[in-house]
């Protein structure tokens, strides 16, 4: 038997902890950026926020700390000034919803240790109300970020104190969960209540299902009784991060949009939104320390110490001012590319003027990833004279119709929107059916095209959609 031998090379790219961090802050809406400056102030002794006017001279470390190595950044974060008169538009005045959790953990005795890993479980909580990432993930970050190591079980302990907070339902890991927490901080109990947790902790697959048939002979119940229960369950939220403090069905999700769009004589103004977001410089001092000690002729062994520590804080420092830059660079070369692609819309936010753009349109006008503007786009919202809108909405796939015409498959969806909102929902209609509907509209696409579409807004099948 022969036996041969070949080499084979791989090439793998690993990122560093600072292409981490520089990801995850382009990933963080404004809500969150605000936190994590904040955050980032605490921890680094050498930072401050900064109070002075845009008149003021910008601190050079550079004019104390000459390093090849050592590059040179502006320390001021913020574009917009102390005195600037915009606001963020709030969907919803007040507390945003993980600042009313990390409020009522404050009435929890927690400890300085578990108060930290419980805010940061909030704050990975994400805007439908859920916590979506597995416990050794989230223990991983959380040794990462705030050097605490955390076991999953510590974890699930603290988790279990967040459920118990309001919104009810708040931190579920599923739907399943979601609502059994909302039952369970119901306060009154009756016969139909008790029906329908019943209902979500044993038989929760054949109620998504609807099975509804089966579940009444199963649990021995009239379909009046098994009706109550299931309007009960009707009145949970599947979303509790839409809701706010007394978990009223009736309010509104609360928005920060990141960026601001105003449209005057023609002409379209674009800025992104820092109000509430620290200024923030090095401090002085920790310069001027360096500075005193290096020129003090020889220096100690606890100098050389004293130097190197803060030598390192100011590097971190440095980094970060510029990774908030380079954020916003991003995030504002982006927007102006989407703005350019989908001008018509921004008019007057006309629907129907979107043009179909996708995630490589934007990346090929920018020089960017595809990956880098997929992290700008989402969870991010902008401020427009028609409205808040979310920028992931904006981005659809090209359709063609039997005359040739491209379209947007926006205009697909809306038109499945409006037939299923339409049905009779004792008799939905199939996704062949749709087809068919679409096809007689003009519009070429298959039934798995429409099944996808229907996923996409978050339809159930007709199956599922069909009521007693």
């Amino acid at each position: 038997m022969a036996i041969s031998q070949r080499q084979i090379q791989k090439l793998q790219q690993t990122l560093s902890p600072q292409q981490i961090q520089m990801i995850k802050l382009l990933e963080l809406p404004t809500l969150q950026l605000e936190q994590r400056v904040k955050q980032e102030i605490e921890e680094n002794i050498v930072l401050e926020e900064d109070e002075r006017s845009e008149e003021d001279d910008t601190l050079s470390v550079d004019d104390y700390i000459r390093e090849d190595d050592t590059p040179s950044y502006k320390s001021r974060i913020n574009n917009f000034s102390k005195d600037d008169k915009q606001r963020p538009v709030n969907i919803t005045e007040g507390r945003s919803m993980q600042e009313y959790l990390v409020e009522q953990l404050t009435f929890r005795n927690l400890s300085e240790r578990e108060q930290a890993i419980a805010e940061f479980l909030v704050g990975s909580i994400d805007e439908d109300g859920y916590l979506r990432r597995d416990m050794e993930s989230i223990s991983d970050d959380i040794a990462f970020s705030l050097g605490i190591e955390a076991t999953t079980s510590e974890l699930e302990r603290l988790l279990a104190i967040i459920h118990e907070l309001e919104p009810a339902g708040i931190g579920a890991r599923n739907l399943q969960e979601c609502l059994l927490l909302q039952m369970h901080q119901r306060r009154t109990d009756t016969a139909s209540k008790r029906l329908a947790k019943k209902i979500l902790q044993s038989h929760f697959d054949e109620f998504v299902k609807k099975h509804y048939e089966k579940l009444i002979s199963r649990l021995g119940v009239s379909e009046d009784e098994f009706r109550d229960a299931i309007d009960e369950i009707k009145r949970l939220s599947p979303k509790p991060g839409n809701l706010y403090s007394d978990g009223g069905m009736d309010t509104s999700p609360y928005i920060i949009p990141d960026f601001r769009i105003d449209y005057h004589d023609g002409q379209f103004d674009l800025s992104l939104n820092s109000y509430n977001i620290p200024e923030i410089k090095i401090n002085r001092r920790y310069v001027d320390m360096i500075r005193d000690i290096s020129t003090n002729g020889v220096m100690t062994e606890k100098d050389r110490e004293a130097v190197q520590f803060v030598k390192s804080k100011i590097d971190s420092a440095k980094w970060f001012i510029s990774a908030i830059k380079q954020r916003h660079d991003t995030l504002m070369r982006t927007m102006q590319e989407i703005l350019s692609f989908q001008q018509e819309y921004f008019k007057d936010g006309d629907k129907s003027k979107l043009r179909p753009m996708i995630l490589k349109d934007i990346a090929d006008r920018t020089g960017l990833d595809v990956s880098t503007i997929s992290r700008v786009v989402n969870s991010k919202y902008a401020q427009t004279h028609f409205g808040i809108i979310l920028l992931k909405s904006l981005f659809s796939e090209a359709m063609q119709t039997e005359s040739g015409d491209t379209v947007s498959s926006y205009e697909i969806k809306n038109i499945l929107q409006k037939c299923i909102e339409e049905e009779d929902k004792r008799h939905p209609l199939t996704d062949e059916t749709l087809m068919n509907i679409l096809n007689a509209k003009g519009y070429c696409i298959a039934r798995r095209t429409v099944a996808k579409y229907r996923e996409m807004l978050d339809i159930p099948v007709a199956r599922l959609r069909k009521q007693i």
